[in-house]
């Protein structure tokens, strides 16, 4: 039996579950009536989404569309950040949809502290985006895990390699 039991804090999504999400939002958006003729498109980059459509009116229910198909694959609605709606050319709009991936230094810091401050027998290390946490007991890392599901933070968290 090991002397130690750790698992990572991690924020992540998976790439194909949204892919698929995205296939299915466009899939609707050209068979929904009021959507079908204003020529949207989604468009996914290494680290954002790209949607052009025709209004501002029809960018919301693109957003609408996209957060229900991304819930129902069980990606957290949190990994969208929306950008700032750009005029595009020819009377249209563009909206970068940025994706959040990653626990930022400042997170990880505050991640951590609050374990330091709760949890006098758990120890928590950064380690690049993610937090490692390490205890003697698996019953520390459950009440860990438990606290941390509690807090609202602005990334979606995924708690892994539980060993």
């Amino acid at each position: 039996m090991a002397s130690a039991f750790s698992f990572d804090i991690v924020s992540d999504f998976d790439r194909q579950e949204l892919v698929n999400a995205i296939d299915q939002t466009m899939r609707e958006v050209q068979s929904r009536y009021d959507l079908k003729d204003t020529n949207t498109t989604l468009e996914l980059g290494e680290s954002a989404i790209t949607v052009n459509t025709d209004s501002e009116f029809t960018l919301q229910a693109v957003h609408t569309i996209l957060q229900t198909k991304a819930a129902k694959r069980n990606l957290s609605l949190k990994i969208f950040d929306y950008g700032k709606i750009e005029p595009a050319s020819g009377n249209r709009v563009r909206q970068e949809i940025k994706l959040q991936k990653g626990i930022s230094a400042e997170l990880g810091k505050q991640i951590s502290k609050l374990i330091r401050d709760e949890f006098k027998k758990v120890q928590a290390s950064i380690q690049g985006d993610a937090v490692r946490v390490s205890a003697k007991s698996k019953d520390e890392l459950q009440a860990v895990i438990q606290r941390l599901k509690q807090e609202d933070y602005p990334v979606a968290l995924q708690f892994t390699n539980y060993r």
